[in-house]
């Protein structure tokens, strides 16, 4: 019976009191878990004392020392994703040098490069980074002769891209590759005109291709009548 009773409570505390352990020492920053592409970043009486980015299990008490039990009760403890992330910014508005309103369509990639800067210098550098692609979208694209526009790909994305890039690393971001996806027209008028357009001159070329597909058989037929008469 002791030995049942002894078996018991050690199930017992190895179900419920190496959690509660492990759980506690997490609370008081005996040790955290930094997984891939991530950083966890403490802060203790408004300053940042430590920065740990390497994966894997890491002690702050390492870095910290005793201080890093006081981090639950008057700091914070923040984890930064660092992976590589991508968003797609829809029809931004863009005039050609003929006036023809245009949306452009702008996908980009972006990656943390300074978790501090990422935390203390923006409130919101996410949205920020995505405004300021949009407005080097229309600064940089606009006037722009429509043919170029079409088919310049390449060179407008590397515009875009170099405009961003300064103002994005001070925000701790790094931008990766900016490619202009879509570019059409925004006015359903002028979709439906330049419609009409094509409708009507493919009309004329049917037509014309008819017409001369008629007059050339009416030359082979008279052509054919009078070697016959002959």
């Amino acid at each position: 019976m002791d030995f049942v009773i002894s078996v018991l409570v050690t199930l017992a505390l190895c179900f419920a009191g190496v959690p509660l352990g492990l759980a506690l020492c997490r609370v008081f920053c005996v040790y955290v878990i930094v997984r891939e592409r991530q950083c966890v970043v403490f802060e203790l009486f408004g300053r940042v004392r430590a920065v740990i980015s390497e994966p894997g299990l890491s002690s702050p008490w390492a870095h910290m020392g005793p201080l890093a039990m006081l981090v639950p009760l008057f700091g914070k403890r923040r984890f930064v994703d660092l992976r590589l992330g991508q968003t797609y910014v829809r029809s931004q508005p863009v005039n050609s040098e003929e006036g023809a309103p245009m949306g452009i369509g702008v996908w980009y990639e972006m990656q943390v490069s300074d978790p501090l800067s990422y935390l203390y210098k923006n409130t919101d550098p996410h949205g920020s980074l995505q405004a300021n692609v949009a407005n080097a979208t229309v600064r940089c694209l606009s006037n722009m002769k429509l043919e170029r526009m079409f088919e310049d790909r390449h060179p407008m994305s590397r515009a875009v891209r170099e405009e961003v890039t300064h103002q994005s690393q001070d925000w701790g971001y790094r931008v990766g590759s900016v490619y202009i996806r879509k570019v059409h027209f925004r006015d359903p008028g002028m979709v439906r005109q330049i419609e009409q357009k094509v409708v009507n001159r493919l009309r004329q070329v049917t037509a014309a291709i008819q017409q001369d597909g008629n007059n050339r058989v009416n030359v082979i037929q008279s052509t054919a009548e009078r070697e016959a008469a002959i």
